[in-house]
């Protein structure tokens, strides 16, 4: 019995026509270097140009600096998902830190600031990053030590960030200071030129993204126009913690496309693999090992779907953005295991995507705020 496949009523025509063209772009650019650029420990700056050129960094950005014109939640979960189909973590996390730094420059940010960030960024001439975490804490906001201390028409920032996606290659570095007394109500933030004076730099060796650079950050008396403080003095916390959702949904959506990655490979080396005289699929345990991990896989991206066509909505489903993710992450991490026991060896080889998959699962359950965390945040937003 055969049924004509039904179009996701979700997506529409242009969203099919981006998925087609970043489709394309990903399959030639991308994936066949995922593997070279995990070993060089970086990828050529020359793609943030050729993704510009494909109008990849727009989605919720002004058209006059760039962008597309308005946010655009599915658009967004179009582009998660044909980027992680090139299988490295590392290039994505790397390619898509503009959707972490500049999205509150374009929020909070003068026009005289958007002008002088935004339009390079969109082209991929300029990179953007986010610095929120310091070595004294990580998810613990409030907490914030970084400075910055208002002298004339400057403020001179000092402090430690780390664990910066694109830190070192960041041309403009969206920073979390303290402006005022302790706790949430003392944070502002500012935009930091990445070549400051005074700023220095430490690349982090990691156990997974490889492709993409980590650092941590050294503020010494840096100092930056008064401009480019975002927004109101003080008022930076609710900046900061209205840019995690967004985050968080990029991640669940990246960590999903992962597992089905890891799926179509296990499902592929099942049909092919013989064993005791017969394929591997042959077997019961492995065909419910390739059954659970696609029952997962699809719930979890349904359940994403619904939640971005909500956000479009105008809906701000916070707690059930937190749970998703860690439902994301725990699936891909499920899948991540399955497949690794179905290729066995094989999967425990450099180059691999099973492989290199395996040790970004870590990663995907931690940034953005921890399973630990999402569950708190999902508790206090349901009234527990």
């Amino acid at each position: 019995m055969s049924s004509t496949p039904v179009s996701n009523p979700f997506f529409n025509e242009d969203h099919a026509a981006f998925r087609a063209a970043l489709r394309d772009f990903v399959s030639a650019e991308i994936t066949p270097n995922a593997h070279e650029w995990d070993e060089a420990g970086e990828f050529p700056r020359e793609l943030y140009k050729k993704a510009g050129a494909l109008d990849l960094f727009g989605d919720g950005f002004s058209a006059e600096y760039g962008g597309h014109g308005q946010r655009d939640a599915l658009m967004r979960m179009v582009i998660m998902q044909e980027l992680s189909r090139s299988g490295s973590g590392g290039v994505v996390a790397g390619m898509l830190s503009n959707y972490i730094g500049l999205p509150p420059v374009e929020k909070y940010g003068s026009h005289e600031l958007k002008a002088q960030v935004l339009p390079p960024c969109m082209a991929g001439e300029h990179i953007g990053a986010l610095a929120i975490t310091e070595p004294s804490g990580g998810s613990d906001v409030a907490r914030i030590t970084t400075t910055a201390r208002r002298d004339g028409d400057h403020y001179v920032v000092n402090g430690s960030k780390t664990f910066i996606t694109s830190g070192m290659r960041a041309d403009w570095i969206t920073t979390a200071v303290r402006t005022g007394g302790d706790g949430p109500a003392g944070i502002s933030m500012v935009v930091i030129p990445g070549d400051s004076d005074g700023l220095s730099k430490a690349k982090l060796d990691k156990m997974g993204w490889l492709a993409s650079d980590t650092a941590t950050l050294y503020f010494d008396d840096v100092r930056i126009p008064a401009g480019n403080l975002l927004g109101e003095e003080n008022a930076g916390f609710n900046y900061i913690v209205t840019n995690f959702n967004a985050e968080r949904i990029d991640l669940a959506t990246q960590s999903i496309t992962f597992a089905r990655l890891c799926y179509e490979a296990a499902l592929d080396w099942a049909r092919e693999r013989h064993t005791f005289g017969k394929r591997l699929a042959d077997h019961q345990v492995i065909r419910h090992k390739l059954v659970d991990m696609d029952r997962r896989i699809n719930a979890c991206e349904a359940w994403l779907e619904v939640l971005s066509w909500r956000l479009n909505q105008g809906d701000d489903p916070v707690a059930e953005i937190a749970e998703a993710k860690v439902d994301a992450t725990l699936t891909f991490e499920f899948c991540a295991r399955e497949a690794a026991q179905i290729l066995g060896g094989a999967s425990y080889l450099r180059g691999d995507v099973v492989e290199r998959l395996y040790r970004e699962v870590r990663v995907q359950a931690i940034g953005g705020g921890s399973e630990e965390i999402m569950k708190d945040l999902a508790g206090r937003q349901l009234g527990l």
